[in-house]
């Protein structure tokens, strides 16, 4: 992957994972993983579901969040304002952080978000801007905005929220050591970055394995072509992993390490949320599902396995997932 950054600099070493998850500790406590029956019974082996739906914003976002303001502060450097981009769960961990510090905190969406997510971030402080069809154009408003008003722009992809997000991988490859493969959505690529920094710093011989929308490609296209490849988004569903343009530090991070790239339609998405539904009585927004979406994909080739899978996040507007559950 041709960048000009040594993509080991970006990942945090165990001593940064640990300090991390004392700063994560601080408001909440670490997330369950289970063994579900009819789950492992589904794939045909043994399955364990990490829950990152349980914490306080109902996604994993928020660890990053929190050690990017606390890297801040330990720093100096706080802000009194904040602007990023979201599709939802970047911006409740953004809004929560910024609220623990006492920082302002805008957040510019694309026009048609999640009206629920919309809610949830400005029941946190969130001044909320709706911009642009998509995530890339909410993000390109964003940066124009923040050096306008001379706010900090925080992005989706960075070390300091590797630090956080690293915590939950962390957690679940100490609780369930026996793990062979685990099952991860790219959106931006954090979740699959710090799982790939988790296993390095625990020196843990676990397969990670991406997940893409296959109506959002940029991520699979991009690391085929060893370079950034913009693609289409057409997912209704999945809006966790909506992204149009592939982030080139996570590309640099992802090709040496990732075992390989599923695609899943927003069809197998549904199927693998009604499953979790069914199976757990948990609910997963469509990015949260899609780790399941895709191992059900690879079922055949997981036999006798102890196969990890993370819920990445909860956060579905009810209409869409009454409409999931009915179809």
């Amino acid at each position: 992957m041709n960048t000009r950054l040594d993509p080991t600099a970006l990942l945090p070493t165990l001593a940064d994972i640990e300090a991390a998850a004392e700063v994560v500790y601080r408001d909440f406590a670490a997330t369950p993983q289970y063994r579900w029956g009819l789950l492992s019974q589904r794939l045909g082996t043994a399955c364990w579901l990490k829950h990152e739906n349980h914490t306080p914003v109902g996604a994993f976002k928020i660890r990053g969040g929190l050690t990017y303001f606390d890297q801040l502060a330990q720093r100096g450097t706080l802000p009194r304002e904040v602007i990023s981009a979201t599709r939802g769960n970047h911006g409740q961990s953004m809004g929560w952080a910024a609220r623990r510090h006492g920082v302002a905190c805008t957040i510019v969406v694309p026009r048609g978000n999640s009206v629920e997510k919309n809610a949830a971030m400005r029941a946190l402080g969130v001044t909320l801007i709706e911009h642009g069809d998509d995530f890339q154009e909410a993000r390109e408003h964003a940066i124009q905005l923040a050096a306008q008003c001379g706010a900090h722009m925080v992005p989706s992809f960075h070390p300091d929220l590797l630090r956080g997000v690293s915590t939950y991988w962390w957690e679940f490859l100490r609780a369930v050591p026996q793990l062979d493969v685990v099952y991860v959505p790219i959106g931006q690529g954090s979740g699959a970055c710090s799982a790939i920094a988790a296993k390095l710093a625990l020196q843990h011989p676990v397969r990670v394995v991406g997940v893409v929308s296959s109506h959002a490609t940029t991520y699979a296209d991009s690391l085929a072509a060893g370079r950034v490849v913009e693609a289409p988004v057409t997912t209704q569903l999945a809006d966790g992993m909506a992204c149009r343009v592939a982030d080139a530090e996570a590309l640099a991070v992802l090709a040496p390490h990732i075992d390989h790239i599923v695609q899943v339609s927003d069809a197998e998405v549904a199927a693998a949320m009604r499953a979790i539904f069914t199976d757990t009585h948990n609910v997963a927004e469509g990015a949260g599902a899609a780790a399941l979406a895709a191992a059900l994909q690879e079922r055949d080739q997981l036999q006798g396995l102890h196969v990890g899978l993370a819920l990445t996040g909860g956060n579905v507007d009810a209409p869409m997932f009454g409409s999931v559950l009915a179809s």
